[in-house]
């Protein structure tokens, strides 16, 4: 995941430049003091206060020159043209958010518009037209004869929650004016995986893995049954 997104800024702005990066939904912020480290300017903005609270202590232990690159802000990823003004940001993610948020079209739009020409807009969402794979593989017959035709399914913590299909998010996408530019698979191959479960302990192992996943991700048929979908649109792209 990090690495398609490093490939996508890498391949749209000059080696150096420092980007203004909105996070919307930062949770524990992760992404956002990766970017952070790299040089660029992240506005993180999350609204559970659990996550606010990891953030901000993760932030607090990072040397002085990256916590003034880090602004955090209280608030919900839909309410973005309260705290920014349009054209703002170069590059914002909302990476886990979309699965959340019952009609998505309008959060989408304004994150849009936070955008400045060219910007790049990351998405990161479950794959809806793959809610059968993970029961399947995991021998529940009945939950994925269920999944097929929905795109509603419950996560690893219980909450009913949904799932975005390719095709309607390009739609979307064109509609609000960042056109999808280029999409990945993530987790082709490891959906199964515990949510705690590191990479294998032994190097030559892990990096086979990653360089399995990367592969897949970019790859059809492969790509179209991943567990999520990477999506990267672009503002004002034709």
């Amino acid at each position: 995941m990090a690495r398609q997104l490093d490939e996508q800024i890498a391949g749209r702005y000059p080696i150096g430049q420092r980007l203004r990066v909105l996070d919307v939904g930062m949770g524990q912020g992760t992404q956002a003091l990766r970017l952070a480290r790299l040089g660029h300017q992240v506005t993180g903005l999350e609204q559970d206060p659990t996550m606010l609270a990891a953030a901000r202590e993760a932030l607090s232990g990072e040397p002085e020159g990256i916590r003034e690159r880090v602004r955090i802000i209280a608030g919900d990823g839909r309410d973005t043209g309260v705290h920014f003004l349009p054209g703002s940001f170069d590059v914002v993610l909302c990476h886990g958010v979309l699965m959340y948020v019952e009609e998505p079209d309008a959060l989408l739009a304004g994150l849009a518009r936070m955008l400045a020409q060219g910007g790049l807009l990351s998405l990161l969402v479950r794959n809806g037209d793959a809610l059968a794979a993970r029961p399947g593989l995991s021998g529940d017959w009945a939950g994925a004869l269920a999944a097929f035709d929905t795109t509603a399914y419950t996560n690893r913590l219980g909450l009913a929650v949904r799932a975005d299909r390719l095709t309607v998010l390009t739609d979307t996408l064109a509609g609000i004016g960042a056109p999808l530019q280029t999409w990945y698979g993530v987790r082709v191959f490891t959906d199964t995986a515990p949510d705690d479960a590191g990479l294998p302990e032994d190097p030559a192992t892990a990096e086979g893995l990653l360089a399995a996943e990367e592969r897949a991700g970019r790859t059809d048929p492969y790509r179209s049954v991943a567990a999520l979908l990477h999506l990267c649109g672009v503002r004002g792209a034709p």
